[in-house]
């Protein structure tokens, strides 16, 4: 069994807001074996000097979606899986280079993806997957061209009709979401909300009836999984986390009364802010269509004050990127948004501690403590002072490890 004890740096613990010194590391195989601040003394650990670097948790992405690699999502009908397959390996690798060990997929990513990455066949963070998203017919994921009846028989070879399936009443949802957690899905992701990415639904509709919404976290929390809704208006919000959902992804539009109810029933909140600034920025040279483009204006102006409201009502916030395609390398600018409204120890737990929650992980991921798994970075620099250092597509990380394995080491 391998093992390794890191001294001789600063140590993040992402339950306190200040680095700590003099913490010492060890780690035998895949997990975290001793944190110390006394000298650990180990007859067969190698000794690494991390040389005043911090030593902190693997970060969690909690929405992003490894097979959407454009930004026109349009672009992808005629993509075949083999292709997003491959695309997808290369998205997954990237991301951990930028220091992400965990990430869940909300929408698209398989069982055969996590299986690679479970064998080790691709280097990758650790996969959750919600499968394919259930959409209604019409609703955000219900990709046809308003002039196209049905929806493509061969989804493998439509890697937009892969990552979504429409589902309508209550006997259509059950069957959908008993067959995505049969398929291996971590959680149920459904649309009740419409979309910035979406041609065809309004932004501020209203998507799936009550029944609907209660029949599919029904089924979710028989398998010991949850439901994760796609919504933007707080009506929406209020309909999914009455009917029992546990994290809302993106929330704009969320208000008061909203956010007070989800502190209420112990819902998440995954915001994506860099998602709407990035598309600003650099959606329309990738195809982005004015449609897409003039929702997105709605929910970037309202990012910010979503996370004050959120956090005013006691909330947990986690963090997600939800980046298309060519975007994709601006995951980490989430964190610079972020800091324009939330002091950088809540920001950084958000993307670890909450995530793990998230994800199911309480104590195995987003802290390095006995038992966890030995998930870490090592930083060039204080993240608490400067999210510059998550710049870079992880030029400022030294060291990244999963499971005890160091896949990037620039250590002596």
């Amino acid at each position: 069994m391998t093992s390794f004890i890191l001294h001789g740096g600063r140590f993040l613990d992402p339950r306190k807001s200040e680095l700590m010194e003099g913490v010492e590391l060890l780690i035998e195989g895949e997990r975290v074996k001793e944190v110390s601040d006394k000298p650990i003394k180990s007859t067969t650990a190698t000794r690494i000097d991390v040389g005043g670097r911090t030593v902190m948790p693997g970060l969690i992405d909690c929405h992003l979606h490894i097979f959407l690699s454009e930004v026109n999502i349009g672009f992808l009908d005629a993509t075949p899986l083999t292709l997003l397959a491959v695309k997808g390996s290369v998205a997954l690798r990237d991301i951990l280079m930028r220091g992400y060990t965990s990430v869940r997929d909300t929408g698209g990513g398989d069982f055969g993806m996590k299986a690679a990455v479970d064998q080790g066949l691709i280097e990758s963070p650790r996969l959750f997957i919600a499968g394919q998203a259930i959409s209604q017919t019409g609703g955000h994921g219900d990709f046809r061209k308003r002039t196209q009846r049905r929806v493509a028989e061969c989804p493998c070879c439509s890697g937009l009709a892969y990552t979504a399936r429409v589902a309508d009443g209550v006997g259509e949802v059950i069957k959908a979401a008993r067959d995505e957690l049969r398929k291996g899905a971590d959680l149920i992701k459904i649309m009740v909300s419409g979309g910035v990415a979406s041609q065809s639904d309004p932004l501020e509709s209203l998507q799936f009836r009550m029944d609907e919404i209660e029949a599919a976290v029904e089924e979710a929390t028989h398998w010991g999984a949850y439901v994760a809704a796609h919504a933007y208006s707080a009506r929406a919000i209020l309909r999914a986390v009455n009917g029992g959902v546990r994290t809302i992804e993106h929330g704009n539009l969320i208000d008061e009364p909203a956010a007070k109810l989800m502190a209420n029933k112990g819902a998440f909140l995954v915001p994506t802010l860099v998602a709407y600034d990035a598309m600003r920025r650099r959606g329309r040279d990738y195809g982005l269509t004015e449609y897409s483009l003039a929702k997105n204006e709605v929910v970037l102006d309202a990012g910010l004050r979503s996370l004050e409201i959120a956090r005013s009502a006691g909330v947990k916030i986690g963090f997600g990127s939800d980046l298309l395609g060519q975007l994709q390398d601006d995951q980490s600018k989430e964190f610079l948004i972020r800091r324009e409204a939330l002091p950088a120890a809540e920001i950084i737990r958000s993307a670890t501690i909450v995530n793990a929650e998230i994800v199911q992980k309480p104590g195995e991921l987003g802290e390095l403590i006995p038992g966890a798994y030995a998930d870490l970075l090592v930083v060039d620099g204080n993240p608490y002072e400067d999210f510059g250092l998550f710049q870079g597509a992880g030029a400022h990380l030294s060291a990244i490890m999963k499971g005890g394995r160091f896949y990037k080491n620039r250590l002596n």
